[in-house]
This record gives structure tokens, C-alpha cells and sequence, in this order.
């Protein structure tokens, strides 16, 4: 099992320390991110449980996280609103809360956390968290799978910090109304999966950071499991080769970076 580039008690006083006037970001595997602008520190999709098939192994616990604000979780599924992980954290960091699609909260409910620490949203509804603003999306997990009652039940979220928009596309391949969708909010970075069937390839997750206008493309959720394994050597060699002018971050697991201003 590989092991992280930083990880338990040194990465966690790392986030609850950093001078972020910029935003900072931190890869925690999977589609996992630990994001951080001034004083709000927000989680997506964090997968820090035990897995027994995990390539990767996870830089910190859910129970040792005490700082999160928000924790956004993009969909049901158990990588992106993991059990091992969401409720733990939510028992040690008493006044966060979980952002969700509206169809998972029954589902969230099921694992034991209460509806009282649940924000549900959906998509183009706008959730406010200290000075900062989180918009949803559609993802399209091999389809959008929208209903009346459950709205879409997979999320991409938009966070607004300041001047800077981070999108988090969670599970997901491009549709046709995608990049219509994103351009608006001007995408700074944009957090793409390109492991695991039913998501990006590399080639339509540099076209769409294309598209939308990103100043940098990360990819994602390629190194966790057997299923999602992608060479990343792949991605670097398509963007220098094919889209030389467009910027972006390869991390390591439990590695931050933050936005160049």
C-alpha cells in the first residue's frame, strides 16, 4: 500500500494552521480534498476509512478531524459519502455540517447522522457558509437520473472563495449543457475524475477545462482502487503535448498546494 506524502497529526495541524489568503488545497485521495480559504476549512468527498482493497492508504481518520466547517458530499455512494468517515468526523467537529443531494439524506440517515447536521441542495441552489458561497451542479453518472421528488441525485459543487471558484465535479462524464452550466461562474480550478468507469477521460477532461475557461485542471479519483487506476503519466504527457497553455496540478496524496495569486 502506498503511503501518503503527509498524513496524521503533521497534515492535520497543517490545515488548521495555514494563512490561506489564497485558496489551499489538499489531496487526500480518491476524490477526497481538504479546501481552506481565510478561516473556513471545507471537506469534499472525504474517504478516510479502512478499505481493504485500497491502493492508497488514507493520509488521516475521520474521528481525528475536529476543524471541518462543511463537508460536501457529491453523491450516495459509498467513496463520496463514506461511512467509515462522514459520521465520525461530524461526532468530533460538533458544528459542522453535511452538504448533499436531496435523494441521499434518508440514505445519510441510515448511517447514523442526524437530519439536523444534513444541508440538502440540489441543482442551481446556492448553500452560504461564513463569507463564502457553494453552488450545485449536475453530474452525469453514466445519466443524470433526475426525478421530481429527488432532484439530482449526483452534484458537482461550485465553491465560491472570494474571487476564486473551485469546481468539484464528483463522479461524472461531460453532457451537453455541462460547460454551459460552469461558465458562469468563471472556474479557477476544476477538480475532474479521470479513473473508473462512467467518468472522464483524459482527453474530454482537458477539453472541457478547455471549455469552461479554467486556469487549472487537477485530476482525480484515478489511484484509490484497482477499478479507477489511470497512469497519470498519461494525463501530464496529453496536456504538454495536446493543450500546452493549459495549467495544471498533479498531487500526491496528503499534499497541499495553494492557488498561485
Amino acid at each position: 500500500m502506498i503511503q501518503p506524502v503527509n498524513g496524521g497529526r503533521e497534515l492535520l495541524d497543517e490545515i488548521e494552521s495555514a494563512d490561506c489568503p489564497a485558496p489551499r488545497l489538499w489531496w487526500l485521495g480518491h476524490s477526497g480534498f481538504a479546501l481552506k480559504y481565510r478561516q473556513a476549512i471545507v471537506y469534499v468527498d472525504p474517504l478516510l476509512g479502512g478499505r481493504e482493497n485500497r491502493l492508497v492508504a488514507p493520509p488521516i481518520s475521520g474521528q481525528d478531524v475536529r476543524h471541518a466547517g462543511l463537508i460536501l458530499c457529491t453523491h450516495a455512494h459509498a467513496g463520496h459519502l463514506d461511512p467509515g468517515t462522514v459520521p465520525a468526523m461530524l461526532a468530533e467537529s460538533r458544528r459542522a455540517k453535511v452538504v448533499m443531494p436531496m435523494s441521499a439524506a434518508a440514505h445519510a440517515h441510515e448511517l447514523g447522522i442526524e437530519y439536523q447536521r444534513m444541508v440538502t441542495t440540489n441543482a442551481d441552489l446556492r448553500v452560504e457558509f461564513l463569507d463564502d458561497r457553494i453552488y450545485a451542479v449536475p453530474s452525469a453518472h453514466r445519466q443524470l437520473d433526475w426525478t421530481p421528488t429527488g432532484g439530482y441525485p449526483y452534484l458537482g459543487y461550485l465553491v465560491r472563495f472570494g474571487p476564486y471558484t473551485i469546481y468539484h465535479a464528483g463522479d461524472g462524464a461531460p453532457y451537453e449543457q455541462l460547460a454551459a452550466r460552469l461558465m458562469p461562474y468563471n472556474v479557477t480550478v476544476a477538480l475532474l475524475p479521470i479513473g473508473g468507469e462512467g467518468n472522464f477521460t483524459i482527453t474530454e477532461a482537458a477539453h472541457l477545462a478547455g471549455q469552461i475557461g479554467a486556469e487549472w485542471l487537477v485530476p482525480m479519483h484515478y489511484d484509490m482502487f484497482p477499478g479507477c487506476a489511470v497512469e497519470v503519466d498519461r494525463f501530464i504527457e496529453h496536456l504538454l503535448g495536446q493543450h500546452p497553455a493549459q495549467r495544471f496540478k498533479v498531487f500526491q496524496c496528503g499534499e497541499g498546494w495553494s492557488i498561485p495569486e
